[in-house]
């Protein structure tokens, strides 16, 4: 199996500490945090010490007494209290990066124990159409199910549609307050349904007898009414439909299309269980569960409401039941706006009250908002929400602007060049969102997020085609890659970035973070950009070292292709740029 040279490294100390007999959990490595001084670090003898009573610097010497011995390290060393720093040979790194080069997965192992994952994302709801705070639900859910799948997981994905609450209801009220009935509802479109569901949102708003009645059709469509439930069909269809197309766009995949109406018998029994285990009362007219009082209030969770409608968090509880014994989730994460994280610690005690979820880890992913330039949450110029359309509409004018017209470049046309200015839009909105830590809300900043240069993803993509060019040219002129030889500086330090690729991608796994691979791509490609700028390819000193540098600038570009496609963003063949092109 192939290992990287991290694995390979922690391999040959773990021989060393079971030579030693020492605490083999601290024979690992980390890239260095001085790479002026060396390649890789091991503080392990400092946590030794500790546990040994012993001087550091005395165990890491007789740790470095045994490296020192292999040929595949070049110099090594104690340095302060006790770190132990590690070169490596250019020929160990040049062979391991030989090895890399020749695997589809770059050397990046799997997991050993892959486990079930279901991943909740999204989130839309029916009548509305997607919004920026749908954005980086779909754009970090989706990267993080690629990720996950990656590394050998089974991520599942459900959109978990909002269907069954009181906007069913109100749209419902509005459409018979308007037509007398219910008669003409599945000829209605998604425009005319977002439209009636806008209405009675501003009358409920205005009018507590509406509002009423909206609760009143919402209780009676979830006891079961033949009239309700075939209009909310359609609704519900209509909305669906819509709402597929643009995550399409986005390229985020949902494994299952689920509803919080496919949770309505569940959600009787969690209200069952909830009776049965003597958790739930009745207060006010309603049955709720009150939860234990910490130095953090925590509201009680509303079972059924006075008018005889299923509370919400209900759903959610029941889903969490649904997905533990039907999907047999080991794990659920949910990637929601962290303004929710009440909610999801409500639901996650509930659920465990009531033993639904036993030995099931339940993880909310909460984000932080999508800004305009005042800091606050990205709005139209008239104040009102952004949809997510008119985002992608405005950043593809974006990109038109810095690309060739039709038929400038020979062989794109209309057809060719739009293609184009959609990968390049959708890489950079996505990557402007997955550069940022997911906690941390950002400035979606319209003029700069598309730059062919700077942390963008054009920049990365720009990379990967510039490559692309490099092994065109390579091919029409015969030169085949070779094995790789480390000759100067800017050729061993992109070999040791690339021998970073698989602590970064288990690392996001880990923390659940894309923006470590975001990161990641963007050192990897100044690092190209670095070594194609003092190492050149067609034009080396010979053929073995031109065929060496072009295996090299290969294997950056298929990094750089996994790491695009893990953050879901595709990677043009070429990239045009106007000023370039005239």
């Amino acid at each position: 199996m192939i290992q990287s040279v991290e694995k390979t490294l922690n391999n040959k100390l773990l021989s060393i500490f079971n030579e030693l007999n020492l605490d083999a959990r601290f024979a690992v490595v980390k890239t260095s945090d001085r790479p002026d001084l060396s390649d890789y670090q091991c503080n392990g003898a400092l946590a030794l010490a500790k546990m040994m009573h012993q001087n550091p610097r005395e165990i890491a010497s007789k740790i470095v007494a045994l490296l020192q011995k292999d040929a595949d390290i070049a110099a090594v060393s104690v340095d302060g209290p006790g770190f132990i720093n590690i070169s490596l040979s250019n020929a160990f790194i040049a062979a391991q990066t030989d090895v890399m080069a020749q695997d589809s997965r770059l050397g990046i192992g799997k997991v050993e124990k892959p486990r079930q994952i279901v991943m909740d994302f999204g989130g839309p709801n029916v009548a509305k159409a997607l919004h920026v705070g749908h954005l980086r639900s779909a754009v970090i859910g989706e990267s993080l199910r690629r990720i996950e799948k990656f590394v050998g997981h089974h991520p599942v994905s459900d959109v978990h549609f909002g269907d069954w609450g009181t906007p069913m209801g109100m749209i419902l009220a509005e459409i018979i307050r308007q037509d007398g009935n219910l008669e003409q509802t599945e000829k209605y479109d998604i425009e005319a349904i977002s439209q009636f569901y806008k209405q009675a949102n501003i009358r409920c708003k205005e009018d507590e007898a509406a509002k009423e009645e909206a609760r009143r059709i919402t209780a009676e469509l979830q006891a079961g009414n033949a009239l309700y439930r075939k209009a909310w069909q359609h609704l519900r269809d209509v909305s669906v439909a819509a709402v597929k197309a643009q995550y399409d766009v986005l390229g985020a995949h949902f494994d299952l299309w689920l509803g919080e109406s496919d949770a309505d018998k569940p959600s009787r029994e969690v209200i069952e269980i909830a009776k049965q285990k003597g958790l739930s009362e009745v207060d006010d007219g309603a049955t709720i569960i009150r939860l234990p009082q910490t130095n953090k209030p925590m509201p009680p969770v509303i079972l059924v409401k006075s008018d005889g409608g299923i509370g919400y968090q209900v759903t959610d509880i029941a889903t969490i039941k649904m997905r533990v014994d039907d999907l047999h989730a080991e794990e659920i994460l949910y990637v929601v706006d962290k303004r929710q994280s009440l909610h999801f610690e409500q639901i996650f005690q509930v659920s465990e009250m009531l033993g639904i979820a036993p030995d099931v880890k339940l993880q909310h992913i909460g984000f932080g908002t999508v800004n305009g330039s005042d800091g606050k949450p990205f709005k139209t110029r008239d104040g009102g929400v952004m949809n997510l359309a008119d985002l992608i509409e405005m950043s593809k004018d974006k990109v038109r602007r810095s690309m060739p017209k039709p038929n400038e470049v020979e062989g794109y046309g209309e057809k060719e060049i739009e293609a184009l200015v959609t990968q390049i839009a959708i890489g950079a909105i996505k990557f402007q969102d997955l550069k940022n830590n997911i906690a941390a809300g950002y400035v979606f900043d319209l003029d700069d997020f598309a730059n062919f240069e700077g942390k963008t993803g054009p920049y990365i993509q720009y990379a990967v085609a510039r490559i692309n060019s490099i092994l065109r040219k390579a091919a029409a002129q015969g030169l085949v890659e070779g094995n790789i030889v480390l000759e100067n500086a800017d050729e061993r330090a992109l070999a040791l970035k690339l021998a970073q690729i698989e602590n970064a991608v288990f690392r996001a796994e880990a923390d659940k973070e894309p923006s470590i691979i975001a990161d990641y791509a963007y050192t990897l490609a100044q690092a190209f950009s670095g070594f194609y700028n003092t190492c050149p390819i067609m034009s080396a000193e010979n053929k073995n070292l031109a065929a060496a540098r072009l295996k090299l600038a290969r294997l950056v570009r298929d990094a750089l292709k996994l790491l695009l496609d893990l953050l879901g963003i595709e990677a043009p063949e070429v990239m045009l740029k106007a000023s370039e092109e005239k």
